[in-house]
């Protein structure tokens, strides 16, 4: 299949970038500045549905199907804003309450709890090809909820305040957000994969 990924000698060759599945301007953004050119890829707007269940099983659901329309591998993400106080929620489903209750209705929903703790979750899915079981990487940031500071231009990131650190995510500079977040942190572990195991990206020309 021209899609799916090929291993020789323990090195897995693959016949494209990877794509990367997002809509997101701000979170491509965000991805090339971490990534850099150690992974190459390349970003595709796809109406994905939108699945319910645990974290993990969302991301690994959604990568078996991109992978399938791509005909390709392909990286997913899913961002997660967990409440401890709410045992986890709204976690995957952050996008729909942020739009429905804005920041402050956020705030709102921690107000008859001590407990304003948080932790933001990122897991990226990779698939290499259609039918190839996803491989997720998670990355976790804790922090807290506070009322929405800096600008608004990303999502929840005016009211969440990583731990040990006086600015929401919103005030930081991309600099120093992109060395701490959590889509930082399961990054990480993606270029690990890659550096360990050797994908290499063979065009047709390399094929020949």
């Amino acid at each position: 299949m021209a899609g799916a990924a090929a291993s020789t000698s323990g090195v897995t060759a693959l016949s494209r970038p990877v794509t990367f599945v997002t809509g997101n301007a701000k979170k491509l953004e965000e991805v090339r500045q971490i990534l850099g050119n150690s992974i190459p890829f390349q970003s595709l707007k796809l109406d994905l549905p939108e699945l319910q269940g645990e974290p993990e099983d969302i991301s690994k659901e959604k990568a078996r199907l991109a992978a399938k329309e791509v005909n390709g591998p392909v990286l997913v993400e899913d961002t997660c804003l967990c409440f401890n106080a709410l045992k986890g929620l709204p976690g995957p489903y952050i996008k729909w309450f942020l739009q429905k209750t804005g920041h402050e209705g956020l705030n709102n929903l921690l107000m008859a709890y001590e407990d304003k703790s948080a932790y933001a979750l990122c897991i990226f899915s990779l698939a290499l090809g259609p039918g190839v079981e996803p491989l997720t990487f998670i990355g976790k940031t804790e922090g807290k909820i506070v009322p929405a500071r800096g600008p608004n231009e990303f999502g929840w990131d005016p009211i969440f305040q990583p731990d040990g650190f006086e600015q929401t995510y919103a005030e930081m500079s991309k600099e120093v957000k992109n060395k701490i977040s959590h889509r930082y942190r399961a990054l990480a572990r993606v270029k690990s994969h890659f550096a360990k195991t050797g994908y290499v990206f063979q065009t047709d020309e390399s094929a020949a």
